[in-house]
């Protein structure tokens, strides 16, 4: 315990991370990369870069709340040795140290040129992020938020959004202030002051789409930055898979489960303004199950109990028959 107190007190600001490592241990307890991300306080996006070394080193206080997280010693998160990368590009930095001065030098000097030639203002970026659950079914209701960077959000912008075609957009916080469910189109315009930190917005999936496939969303945010208007592309998650599932299923077990029911209530908390069905959702966590009617295009809990015959008229999300539906 001792050297594990040592270790911590001794980490430096960032340290390098074995993101193999972590992606073994947190499947090995079965946690989802949500739970994880929920401890950590960052994004899910931001754990799956670090499973794939796109950020292969993190701030100190990062790697301890995840080693407390995934319930494991911070050393076991840790790379064990130096990436040879790193000590080939030391050595060339060394190399080279005897050209720094000259490539300051011209740094400057096209810095100059630039500023003289192209005295233009810079483009205003906007950070926008939007925020998917991982399935949609056919003629059911999903969930949309859209998180805008705080620095951002006392100026005005205008923010389009597209969205599926054949979906429809139900219900939105604040109102849209343009709408065409048939082209699959939303713009809402934020006046200066008003400071939104999100939009908010209910969309129903088309009936007819078709299960397995991904659709797409996309999105642009203009802001008035200086003499011109500069877009920015929403980031985040940028699409959907058809599947019969609820969308806080993310799994796709026909089981919304505790640590998901707390996910959904997270959701819910972040779409205020708008009606999403919370109560049905309670229904399919007390019965334990659900399944999905493909005729109707509905969902219905199921009490969970010993595996039966299925009935005809309720499908998984392939498309096979699934356990034990009520009509």
């Amino acid at each position: 315990m001792q050297e594990v107190l040592a270790l911590e007190q001794h980490l430096p600001p960032t340290v390098l991370i074995d993101g193999a490592a972590i992606r073994r241990i947190r499947e090995s307890k079965k946690l989802t990369q949500l739970y994880v991300a929920k401890v950590v306080g960052v994004t899910t996006d931001t754990i799956s870069r670090w499973e794939n070394n796109r950020y292969p080193s993190i701030k100190r206080d990062n790697v301890l709340r995840l080693a407390d997280a995934l319930e494991v010693e911070v050393a076991d998160l840790l790379r064990t040795e130096e990436d040879p990368a790193d000590q080939v590009a030391e050595e060339t930095f060394i190399s080279r140290f005897r050209l720094l001065p000259l490539l300051l030098l011209c740094v400057l000097l096209l810095g100059v040129l630039v500023f003289y030639f192209q005295r233009k203002p810079e483009p205003v970026v906007v950070l926008a992020e939007r925020v998917l659950p991982r399935y949609a079914a056919p003629g059911n209701v999903i969930p949309v938020w859209i998180r805008i960077e705080p620095t951002l959000r006392r100026k005005g912008y205008i923010l389009r959004e597209h969205f599926p075609r054949g979906w429809k957009l139900i219900e939105a916080n604040p109102p849209a202030s343009s709408l065409d469910n048939v082209e699959g189109i939303a713009r809402w315009i934020v006046k200066p002051g008003e400071d939104k930190e999100k939009i908010v917005y209910l969309l129903k999936v088309d009936r007819s789409s078709t299960l397995g496939e991904s659709q797409p969303f996309q999105g642009e945010v203009v802001v008035k930055g200086g003499t011109q208007e500069a877009p920015a592309q929403v980031g985040g998650h940028m699409e959907m898979t058809i599947a019969g599932y609820l969308w806080p299923d993310a799994n796709g077990d026909h089981v919304i489960d505790d640590g998901e029911m707390l996910a959904a209530s997270d959701v819910y908390d972040e779409m205020s303004g708008v009606h999403l069905d919370w109560n049905f959702l309670e229904k399919v966590w007390d019965a334990g199950r659900y399944s999905w009617n493909r005729k109707r295009n509905r969902f219905v809990p199921v009490k969970s109990k010993a595996p039966g015959p299925h009935p005809s008229g309720a499908v998984a999300a392939d498309g096979t028959a699934a356990a034990n539906p009520a009509d």
